[in-house]
């Protein structure tokens, strides 16, 4: 038997990434629930899907430490009138998807006014500032992890929580990538040493970690002169950025900086020198040798180095539970280390047992995440009585 009212999912994401992971959580409710109904924020991707979206998802974002600043009477007013909506809807549950700070302040709001909340993607409460697990248990009655090692800290807490995988490791296929057709679409010669370099996505990043990434590739094309660097940019800013730094080397080393592309690069790649963060993840999962890297202001690094509980940075080595991949992190990395790791890597004649150690990582963590997702909302938030497909 049918309810005259349909299943009724609130939904937030404040991002495209969040928006990329909302629409095939839509989808696979949809699966199971066809008359389900979706309001809240997204973009279009989760319109796509059916979202009934009340505000430009372009609203929510900002950038820097100003543009929050100077916005936020209007993301305040967003915030007020998303609740109120959402409180009006009653749905069956709102899942906020990513987007901590927003997210998480509009669920502690909305679980006082008794609607049930779910987060999807684990804030980094087990690497740093675990004092945030407090106020996470006043705004989550459902934890979406996409890591196995996330759920603990939540457990510990009382906090219901599911590990549900993680959505690139679907997307991914498990196969070690064949280098020649990436190569080909990149103009890249088959027999070559090729590095991609990956030094970040934001303006900061790149200015920390670009030049020491650059005069490593310089160092590289020393010691192989034949080697060829590939550097994928988020955005037209990081490309100016990058193409401004490289011109700046006293070197002619190859380079080529993509619009983009990183997943490109990374498969025409024998190495990768990268930054901290998913892309870590993206390059284990295509099975390539990596040196991670990460370097901020000294001050800034001084404060958060000391907030930080985990004895590694990258995601292969905190997922294996040791050291798979060399990191260098702050002082330690010079463009000399970099390179001298680097290089080290390309003169190996196979990585056998590190690509079995990533398939293994790869395996655990390939579960259907929106699938998986899904049925974690359903099985506590979807009352028998809304039924669903057969």
């Amino acid at each position: 038997m049918r309810a005259m009212r349909p299943l009724t999912i609130a939904i937030l994401a404040g991002e495209p990434s969040g928006d990329n992971l909302g629409a095939p959580l839509i989808r696979a409710i949809k699966a199971k629930h066809p008359d389900a109904r979706f309001v809240g924020i997204g973009g279009a991707a989760m319109i796509r899907e059916g979202l009934e979206s009340w505000v430009d998802m372009e609203r929510l974002s900002v950038n820097g430490f100003v543009d929050p600043i100077k916005r936020l009477p209007e993301l305040y007013r967003i915030l007020m009138t998303t609740r109120d909506r959402v409180v009006a809807e009653a749905p069956d549950c709102f899942v906020g998807v990513d987007f901590n700070f927003f997210n998480l302040l509009l669920e502690r709001m909305l679980r006082n006014r008794g609607v049930k909340t779910v987060h999807y993607v684990s804030p980094t409460v087990w690497a740093w500032r675990k004092w945030r697990i407090r106020s996470i248990a006043k705004s989550v009655d459902l934890m979406l992890a996409l890591y196995p090692f996330e759920t603990g800290v939540y457990e510990e807490n009382g906090i219901d929580v599911a590990f549900v995988g993680h959505p690139k490791a679907d997307e991914i296929d498990p196969s070690p990538v064949d280098k020649r057709l990436p190569r080909e679409q990149l103009g890249l010669p088959a027999d070559a040493p090729v590095v991609a370099v990956l030094p970040g996505s934001r303006g900061s990043e790149v200015a920390y970690t670009g030049p020491d990434f650059l005069n490593a590739a310089v160092l590289i094309a020393e010691a192989m002169p034949d080697a060829r660097f590939v550097i994928p940019s988020a955005n037209e800013k990081r490309k100016a950025q990058l193409e401004e730094m490289v011109a700046r080397l006293e070197s002619n080393i190859s380079v080529a900086i993509l619009d983009g592309d990183a997943m490109r690069a990374m498969q025409a790649a024998d190495v990768v020198l990268v930054n901290s963060g998913t892309a870590t993840l993206e390059a284990m999962l295509l099975k390539k040798p990596m040196v991670m890297s990460y370097r901020l202001g000294a001050m800034t690094y001084a404060i958060v180095s000391r907030l930080v509980t985990t004895p590694y940075f990258a995601l292969p080595n905190i997922l294996a539970r040791r050291a798979l991949v060399p990191e260098l992190i702050q002082d330690r990395a010079t463009p000399e280390a970099l390179s001298a790791a680097v290089l080290d890597l390309l003169r190996q004649d196979g990585h056998d047992a590190l690509f079995a150690e990533f398939d293994r990582i790869h395996t655990s963590l390939r579960r259907d995440a929106a699938a998986s997702a899904a049925e974690a909302i359903l099985s506590r938030f979807a009352p028998e009585t809304h039924g669903a497909a057969d």
